[in-house]
């Protein structure tokens, strides 16, 4: 997904009430900026990180500005507005980057489906195949021991996580594929694993899912300032 028009860049002096960033621009005064992102965002919003951000033209905005990336102090992009994640699977399911999701005639996305009100984010069908469900998972939480490369999901308890798992083992309960796909949006990550020490609950539905036939799959991003591209598949480690 390209950026249009193009990402501007400031220095992040700090993230707060999860959703608000304060920005120095190089030059001019400092602003607040909009924070597409829910999760705590362990090591990817320290003060004094490179920050890109995009600028709407809607006027009933309050913050025109939103965070789109931050570059840590190893130079690793990360894109941290979660509603990018989506739209490099959708992008990425269309140009067959992802083998596991090709050869379906339609892809829907925000289907309603489930017994816990739920919505799928790509359902893919096809009149001589069996329905996938496909739910996308934004990654960028890193080890602390960031040489390694190993990245985790979850990286806060996610009761709304907990939900999607127990619809996709319904999902293969009922005769579908299901799919739970990690959409890697830092690149300082080289393969992912279930945070068990963050979230245990999601690690043994997790676990119990892939045992039901959950088909679980990591793909990493290629993020620069000028865009974010699903380009890889990265282990998963169970």
């Amino acid at each position: 997904m390209l950026y249009t028009p193009a990402l501007q860049s400031a220095t992040l002096i700090k993230r707060y009430k999860r959703f608000l960033a304060d920005l120095q621009p190089e030059h001019g005064a400092m602003f607040t900026a909009h924070c597409a992102n829910t999760g705590k965002m362990t090591g990817c919003a320290e003060q004094g990180f490179r920050a890109f951000y995009s600028t709407s033209d809607n006027k009933k905005r309050k913050y025109p500005h939103s965070l789109e990336l931050t570059k840590n102090h190893l130079s690793h992009f990360i894109c941290v507005n979660t509603a990018m994640a989506n739209k490099v699977v959708e992008e990425a399911i269309s140009n067959n980057i992802i083998s596991e999701l090709t050869g379906y005639q339609h892809v829907q996305s925000e289907v309603k489906y489930g017994d816990e009100n739920s919505r799928i984010d790509f359902l893919l069908s096809d009149p001589n195949r069996a329905n996938c469900y496909v739910e996308v998972k934004s990654v960028t939480l890193l080890s602390n021991d960031a040489e390694q490369g190993q990245g985790y999901f979850p990286d806060a308890e996610t009761v709304r996580g907990q939900k999607h798992i127990r619809e996709l083992i319904s999902m293969v309960e009922l005769g579908h594929r299901a799919v739970l796909l990690f959409a890697v949006l830092h690149q300082g990550i080289e393969r992912v694993a279930c945070a068990a020490h963050i979230d245990p609950t999601y690690n043994q539905l997790l676990r119990l899912a892939i045992s039901k036939g959950v088909e679980v799959y990591a793909y990493k991003a290629n993020i620069t300032e000028k865009e974010v591209t699903l380009i890889k598949k990265i282990p998963f480690i169970s």
